[in-house]
């Protein structure tokens, strides 16, 4: 059992007469991690999935006489995949104004459905975890540094799945990323939104797993794909919201050649990029870790910031004459800069960085000292 970064903090978030939302990509073990939780939980629980008819009838309804009833007397509601209940945000907050000390906890694979459905209704009412593929950080705690250390070429090939760490060979890991990508990527995604041109979803994932680290133009990516600008944002907007990819839009505060309205994209795992491009060679055998290594840093860099609540937001920096910065993130009113190097090549900050923004730091993050930077 590999213990979560929230395994022992889930009750300091879940309190009386609030929803606990629990986001995150499919398969990262929400579901396991809540049930770890409920075996010590000391109250009386319901626990269901929003597969639930009867469940999903009764808080569709809307109707107090129906809803209050069938929930009193229990301590703690959970609720799986609480995003296949239409408005179950307004049944939740029902719940939570009427059931004294009442504790709920809602979890969802899709960002997108779940707040459109919470959102509202629960402001004021909710607190909002998001539960990644396993953090280095995770894996550092439980087994130490050096098990990480040991096993970088296989997380940049692999990705952080749980499932995938546990696999007993390499070919278990291969299938089952494969199953991810033509399962959850090919099916679970396209019904969200009922998009029913499932090829041309994957193809543009494809086009992304080659760009990573660079600007991404909507008309290049229309064209190639024979779609439109706006259909190809569309898609974006829907893989980001469904925890797929993680976008990164260009930095700029006064500088006239900045480029600022282009944006980057990172996918939230290795093993679903590379699965993507069917390509699990070693990396003495591939030409892209250049790439593999800034997509692996700057989501580590992410799960850290979001689990040790480092406030801020991330950007990357390039001007028109091609100075440019892997990661800024701007925090509590600084910048820092992150250059991030697979070989340990000494890089010196842009000159316009420094000249433009001569507060801000500039640090190259290689193999050989990235530890602190992401656990």
């Amino acid at each position: 059992m590999i213990e979560r970064y929230y395994s022992l903090k889930i009750k300091d978030y879940l309190q009386p007469n609030k929803v606990l939302v629990l986001y995150g990509p499919r398969r990262v073990g929400k579901t396991t991690l809540i049930t770890e939780f409920l075996k010590e939980y000391p109250g009386k629980i319901y626990s269901s999935t929003g597969e639930n008819i009867q469940l999903r009838d009764i808080l569709e309804s809307d109707d107090f006489q129906k809803i209050i009833p069938f929930f009193s007397g229990y301590d703690l509601i959970v609720i799986d995949e609480a995003q296949k209940i239409t408005n179950v945000g307004q049944g939740l907050k029902i719940l939570v104004d009427q059931i004294k000390d009442i504790r709920i906890i809602a979890t969802g694979s899709s960002s997108f459905d779940l707040s459109n459905k919470v959102g509202e209704p629960l402001v004021g009412r909710q607190n909002i975890l998001t539960l990644f593929p396993l953090a280095m950080l995770e894996l550092a705690e439980q087994y130490g540094p050096m098990y990480v250390q040991e096993r970088l070429e296989q997380f940049l090939i692999y990705g952080s799945y749980p499932e995938v760490l546990t696999s007993n060979s390499f070919e278990e890991k291969r299938r089952y990323l494969t199953q991810i990508r033509d399962s959850y990527l090919s099916k679970d995604i396209l019904e969200l939104e009922r998009i029913k041109n499932s090829k041309k979803l994957i193809d543009l994932l494809r086009l992304l797993a080659f760009q990573i680290g660079q600007e991404v133009s909507l008309q290049e990516l229309g064209s190639a794909l024979e779609m439109s600008k706006n259909t190809i944002a569309r898609y974006l907007d829907l893989l980001e919201k469904a925890f797929v990819l993680v976008n990164a839009r260009g930095f700029s505060r006064n500088l006239r050649k900045e480029v600022t309205k282009t944006s980057r994209y990172y996918f939230y795992d290795n093993g679903v990029r590379n699965a993507l491009i069917d390509n699990f060679n070693p990396l003495h055998n591939r030409n892209d870790t250049g790439p593999l290594w800034e997509n692996f840093l700057f989501i580590e860099r992410l799960k850290k910031r979001t689990y040790h609540s480092i406030y801020g937001q991330h950007y990357f920096w390039r001007t028109w004459d091609q100075q440019e910065i892997d990661l800024v993130e701007e925090r509590e009113g600084k910048l820092f800069g992150y250059e991030f190097k697979w070989n340990d090549r000494v890089s010196k900050p842009p000159r316009d960085w420094l000249a433009t923004y001569p507060d801000a730091t500039y640090e190259v993050i290689t193999k050989e000292n990235y530890m602190d930077f992401v656990l």
